[in-house]
């Protein structure tokens, strides 16, 4: 059997007339021969009746509690609503399907209500109705512990199931379909000519996502990577064949012309963040103060990003919306922080940086001609991050997808 794997979003699953094109999509994976896993999210978004958030909104009404027991039994319910009318949707177009909830597809996971990781998957149910010519759909974002408690995975679950169904079935591919055309050179809404990219690596993509791009969770990248299981993300709306995310050997396996590795694969960025700023000052270079500073932010559950430490100060940034908390924490501690709110982490991710000397010499210079102020910057083997305001966003994102034209 060569199975690949189909994740269909919630809004491919909207309407009966996507779920029929989401159910055409299946029929054709399976006449070309391929034994199709179908994943599939809850219906649509907050608003819409079956949304998860919108289950959770019903729960919440009136001042009421969950237990993150009760809120992950809730949370469920979407993707089984989803998963039944698309099992029932594959049968009108005339082939035999079946539906399994996360526990019945074999996903065991760790008893983290809300935000579970997958253990392990036994995937003989799926192996077992597959052989009997049934199309198995099942309903992402859920597994059960091995007693039984059914569980969530998080933000972007239906990723994680669909990449560990892959690697459990060893896969020929885990295809997410979105409402994009793939993976895009930067965000459309601020560069009109921003162009999907044919190919990327694994470690592009979960760099690209874990810095603001949405279009992969990337705990569902770091799974298939295990098994190097080519990922391809499409769009359900269109036949664009989409981009491919696999190994970066496999990706320039047949380049003849090497100088021709891109140097830049996108660019992306989170906004919405404080820098705090610490004065270091007599009572802060006493041995332990720093290790002191982030357990006490870590205790309070505050993440800490985009860490500078100088000798005469220390940076680092976290959500806007947790800001104030931080500074409670520090004030506790005898610190007084300067805060700049209201400012955005831009990352330029390209695995072919590697090694090439200047490109830091770019970006400063493409974004010193837009008087552009780089508060902080930082880089890693893939990645270079700057930290600028957040009305510099747009034109800087502009001006660095003009520099490096990723995609070309």
């Amino acid at each position: 059997m060569k199975f690949i794997i189909q994740k269909f979003g919630g809004t491919s699953l909207i309407s009966e007339d996507l779920r029929l094109k989401v159910a055409s999509r299946v029929v054709e994976a399976k006449q070309d021969g391929y034994s199709p896993v179908v994943v599939v999210s809850a219906i649509g978004r907050q608003g819409e009746p079956y949304a998860t958030d919108t289950l959770l909104s019903y729960a919440y009404t009136g001042n009421k509690k969950l237990t993150p027991r009760e809120s992950d039994l809730l949370m469920s319910c979407g993707e089984i609503i989803s998963g039944v009318i698309m099992s029932a949707t594959i049968q009108v177009l005339g082939w035999p399907a079946i539906f399994l909830t996360g526990a019945q597809a074999g996903i065991i996971t760790d008893n983290g209500h809300n935000d579970a990781r997958i253990l392990k998957v036994d995937p003989q149910n799926i192996i077992k109705y597959t052989r009997d010519g049934k199309i198995v759909v099942v309903a992402g974002f859920q597994g059960s512990t091995g007693d039984g408690e059914i569980t969530t995975l998080g933000r972007g679950g239906s990723d994680t199931t669909a990449a560990a169904l892959g690697v459990a079935l060893d896969a020929e591919y885990v295809d997410i379909y979105t409402d994009v055309d793939g993976i895009m050179t930067a965000d459309p809404r601020i560069v009109a000519d921003a162009r999907p990219l044919v190919a990327v690596t694994y470690n592009e993509i979960c760099q690209l996502a874990h810095e603001g791009a949405k279009v992969i969770h990337p705990r569902a990248v770091e799974i298939a990577m295990q098994k190097n299981i080519p990922l391809r993300i499409k769009s359900t709306f269109s036949n664009a064949p989409g981009t491919l995310v696999t190994a970066y050997g496999e990706l320039y396996w047949n380049s003849i012309d090497i100088t021709r590795d891109r140097t830049i694969t996108g660019i992306t960025h989170i906004p919405d963040i404080t820098r705090i700023k610490v004065a270091v000052g007599t009572e802060q270079e006493q041995p332990g103060f720093q290790s002191k500073l982030f357990n006490n932010l870590a205790l309070a559950g505050i993440s800490v990003d985009f860490i500078n430490v100088h000798p005469e100060s220390i940076h680092f940034t976290v959500k806007n919306s947790v800001a104030a908390k931080a500074v409670q924490v520090m004030k506790e501690m005898g610190i007084k922080p300067e805060l700049l709110p209201d400012c955005a982490k831009i990352a330029v991710v390209g695995a072919g940086m590697t090694g090439v000397p200047g490109v830091m010499a770019k970006i400063v210079e493409a974004l010193a001609k837009e008087k552009v102020q780089i508060l902080q910057s930082a880089d890693s083997y893939t990645t270079i991050w700057v930290l600028v305001r957040t009305e510099e966003v747009d034109k800087s994102i502009l001006a660095l997808h003009r520099e490096f034209r990723p995609g070309e």
